[in-house]
């Protein structure tokens, strides 16, 4: 019995700590597969294609775009950036679960082109708290925190298009609860769930056989 993977959907807005809490559930669960996005822009020194980045030319993307071949994607400067639907499908149909971390633009592309996908948002567990993380990294200006705070709260309106929110305040806390999220969707039933029944159905066939 092959059941379908999951596709796991991780967003929320910056400073609330999803690439910390993706990396501490990847610790825990080594069978995650990880979304590889593809871009068009050149590799940095030490990234790997398939890797770090699906590298594509951009007349490869844009072809990509046109056959429905992303999930989600979008224009960053003068580069594309973008989640191929191929890769994600692959793995899912082979039974595996995979993790995508992603802005909340592209977690609502994604939710429109496969909406089975497990959407998980996740906040911080104060305003101060988000505003002490961005003031942390020493990479703003008083007019760029107000900015980012301003654009977090329009973010965090975002949640209602989520199945489930995790607060991150404390991260082995905050996996926990990501676990339990996906614990119980693996156990939800679903419209594939037909093939447990056949299984079900194979085996009073063989108990009465014996009988």
């Amino acid at each position: 019995m092959n059941q379908k993977g999951l596709l796991i959907i991780v967003s929320g807005p910056s400073g609330a700590g999803k690439g910390t809490l993706c990396k501490s559930l990847l610790k825990r669960d080594s069978s995650l597969i990880v979304s590889v996005s593809a871009t068009t822009r050149l590799p940095r020194d030490g990234e790997v294609d398939g890797v770090s980045y699906h590298f594509y030319e951009k007349e490869d993307f844009l072809n990509r775009i046109e056959a429905n071949g992303f999930l989600e994607y979008a224009k960053v400067y003068d580069n594309y950036y973008g989640t191929p639907k191929d890769f994600v499908i692959d793995h899912i149909s082979r039974g595996e679960n995979v993790l995508l971390e992603i802005d909340i633009q592209g977690a609502i592309q994604v939710k429109q082109k496969y909406p089975e996908g497990v959407f998980v948002f996740v906040l911080p567990p104060s305003m101060k708290t988000l505003r002490d993380r961005i003031v942390g990294r020493g990479s703003e200006t008083p007019e760029s925190l107000e900015k980012r705070m301003s654009c977090a709260m329009n973010e965090i309106e975002s949640i209602r298009h989520y199945d489930y929110f995790v607060v991150n305040d404390q991260v082995e806390w905050a996996t926990d609860q990501l676990q339990a999220i996906l614990l119980a969707e693996k156990c939800r039933v679903r419209s594939d769930i037909s093939e447990v029944v056949l299984k079900f159905k194979e085996e009073k066939q063989n108990v009465k056989s014996v009988d």
